[in-house]
């Protein structure tokens, strides 16, 4: 079945070109099951063999798989025989030849598996950056100091030797994603070791060859944009394949990336973000590429950022190439063909004619789509019975603050489904952790994760802030929410300004806007707000572990610290309904949290039902978020920390999510008069929401 499986590619590759190919890999060695060194060997011969026939995808447990080279020879030669049906008698020698691997390993395979620390340091390097192990590094780097005596040629010599075997594994297909990571690890502990013995010490942002002629990737998280998991992830895999990687880090101006572009003389520059402000924000990069003459190739990765948008919004205004890079194992294929001579030009030709499709699609779709005027958007809001349903009045009202919250108490509201998806592992906690193909893994991530999250708590790494507030409000002007300092409703403090849906609907199907779940004048209502944080401290424990080189546990503080901020939100949102407000009775489980099985809502400026940013500094001036929280706006209207959340609370039995959509220019110019800004201001915010192009 394997060869008749990897044949089967091959075929689809020459004669259904386009065509993508994927398959479950686990199952070609499951009659091996508890064998984990010959499951291992069998999977990595069979995905060597199937991704040289042209496989795109291969579904397996990234904890069961190898370096190809690495296969002794004996084994190899059992398992390819089996694979590719090379003898009749394959399969009686390999369940013969299997026995030895099974139990505790032999003496001969633990002295096999020492005899790497008697070659050369020069061996013993590239082993430990191939198999990832940092056990030993420092006292080999340390050896090759001595013996090199400029630690430059350290890093030039066998740790960037090293590196060049990985990224050859890696761009053959005999080494995986996973093992990369692990290797850059080492890398970079490395480094960080020699690092106080060179005379002239290099940026810290600088990874990567040091050789003045290996290729410069300049890498920057956009400004107004302060996340960057994903892009310190691609510098890391970049790094691994011998290209220099200059990493700018977040809020970064396109001034400083163009001008830092000319200096450093970079070959491809690549721009990250995540909220959505930062999609207009990368387009201005690329109109300010084209308007100073840039050739330079343009990458665009994050996770707001898309294959549609790159091509209709960003790849229009440069003239030089603009590729999306989907995720980080995509970042190499993707810079190695624009480095390539032979495949540069047949790939710029694949993207801009993709693109082309793209942009033809687009405009096809959105013609299809129907929206209906403001007015008749409005006309057609959710009818509500507010004398069957009247508003509940709250307990309290007023700001109540929360400084230090025990972490302890938000530990039993975590959410790990999205702390799994953030490292690719898809799959609903727990069940991820018993799923045949990621359970391994996932298991493992879960104990490295519980492990920091303990020491987060006990020693107090990060700390959260929080504040959560309940004014009188009611629905005015259609879409707005006034809010006042007054029982009597006599004083107006603030105002949110909230967008209607205007995507024609079904019958019987209202256009929504959040102002529809809030009473109008002359009915007493109430909203509420809250904002907090649980990233007061992450950053500098997370600068402790970079500089130890250990990115592994850098990017789990970060990913904790985000969960904590959700449950944050979890808690602090319980505590309203059942405390402030006092609307909510039934205690619910983590899970039914989770799901959002009660009543209330608490949407979040920048979100489907809310995509508005600008909304954020009203809602921080009325709860003195800053104040209280420490929680600030970036220029992009991003929060700092990132591990925060803010929004609005409805109490509403009928409020529920809903996403805006598209909107017309009669709403965007009746928002911008709402507000008091121009259109252009208000489009300039909302632009991946128009249904138009602005002038």
């Amino acid at each position: 079945y394997a060869i008749d499986f990897i044949e089967a590619v091959r075929w689809i590759k020459q004669h259904l070109p386009g065509a993508l190919t994927s398959g479950g890999v686990s199952n070609v060695s499951f009659s091996f099951r508890g064998n984990e060194p010959v499951r291992e060997a069998i999977h990595t011969a069979f995905l060597y063999h199937a991704i040289k026939a042209g496989l795109d995808m291969g579904i397996v447990n990234a904890g069961q798989i190898g370096v190809y080279d690495d296969i002794p020879k004996d084994l190899l030669e059992h398992v390819e025989d089996v694979l590719l049906a090379r003898r009749p008698d394959a399969t009686e020698r390999m369940v013969t030849f299997a026995e030895q691997f099974k139990g505790a390993p032999s003496a001969e395979a633990v002295a096999a598996q020492a005899a790497w620390r008697e070659g050369s340091v020069e061996e013993r390097l590239k082993h430990a950056l191939v198999h990832g192990v940092t056990e030993f590094i420092e006292a080999d780097t340390e050896e090759a100091r001595v013996q090199y005596v400029d630690p430059v040629l350290v890093i030039e010599g066998p740790l960037m030797a090293g590196m060049n075997v990985v990224g050859d594994l890696f761009g053959s297909g005999k080494m995986f994603l996973p093992q990369v990571v692990k290797s850059a690890r080492v890398m970079k502990r490395a480094v960080a070791y020699l690092e106080p013995f060179m005379e002239e010490k290099k940026s810290a942002l600088v990874m990567g060859s040091t050789k003045s002629d290996a290729k410069k990737v300049l890498l920057a998280t956009v400004k107004g944009d302060v996340h960057d998991i994903g892009k310190n992830i691609v510098g890391v895999i970049l790094a691994c394949n011998g290209w220099q990687v200059i990493d700018l880090g977040v809020m970064v101006p396109s001034a400083t990336i163009l001008k830092t572009a000319r200096e450093m003389k970079v070959d491809i520059i690549g721009v990250s973000g995540l909220i959505t402000p930062s999609l207009d924000e990368m387009v201005h990069v690329a109109k300010e590429m084209e308007r100073e003459g840039f050739e330079l190739p343009l990458l665009i990765g994050g996770a707001t950022t898309s294959r549609v948008h790159t091509a209709v919004k960003i790849a229009p205004h440069y003239h030089a190439p603009v590729v999306h890079v989907l995720d980080a194992s995509r970042s190499v294929p993707a810079v190695s063909k624009l480095f390539s001579t032979a495949e540069r030009e047949g790939f710029l030709a694949e993207v801009r004619e993709d693109q082309a499709k793209v942009r033809v699609q687009f405009e096809e779709h959105q013609g299809a789509k129907e929206y209906v005027a403001l007015a008749e958007a409005r006309a057609n809001k959710i009818w509500i019975d507010w004398q069957a349903e009247p508003p509940v009045a709250p307990k309290s009202t007023g700001v109540f603050t929360y400084r230090n919250f025990p972490l302890t108490e938000l530990l039993p509201y975590i959410d790990w489904t999205p702390f799994f998806q953030s490292w690719e592992l898809a799959g609903k906690f727990p069940k991820i952790l018993e799923d045949p193909v990621v359970g391994a893994q996932a298991t493992q991530l879960y104990g490295d994760a519980r492990a920091i999250l303990d020491r987060m708590v006990k020693e107090q790494w990060v700390h959260a802030h929080g504040v959560a507030a309940i004014w009188p409000a009611n629905t005015v002007d259609d879409d707005d929410i006034e809010v006042y300092g007054d029982a009597a409703r006599s004083q107006v403090i603030g105002r949110f300004h909230t967008m209607r849906q205007q995507r024609k609907k079904a019958a019987g199907q209202p256009n929504n806007a959040l102002a529809d779940f809030l009473a109008p004048k002359g009915i007493p209502d109430f909203v509420g707000g809250f904002a907090v944080t649980a990233g007061h401290g992450t950053d500098e424990k997370v600068k402790e572990f970079e500089a130890a080189g250990d990115d592994y546990s850098a990017i789990l503080v970060k990913a904790l610290s985000d969960r904590l901020a959700e449950a944050f939100a979890e808690k602090m949102h319980e505590i309203v309904r059942q405390e402030l407000w006092g609307f909510e009775k039934e205690r619910l489980s983590n899970e039914d949290l989770i799901k959002e099985k009660y009543q209330g809502i608490r949407p979040a400026p920048g979100y489907p039902a809310c995509p508005d940013h600008t909304e954020k500094p009203e809602l921080f001036r009325l709860l003195d978020a800053t104040k209280h929280t420490g929680i600030k706006l970036s220029e992009g209207l991003a929060m700092w920390p990132a591990a925060a959340v803010s929004g609005l609370y409805f109490a509403h039995p009928q409020g529920k999510y809903f996403g805006i959509g598209r909107v017309g220019k009669d709403q965007i110019e009746d928002l911008a008069r709402r507000k008091g800004q121009t259109t252009a201001w208000m489009e300039r915010w909302l632009g991946s929401n128009l249904t138009y192009e602005p002038a």
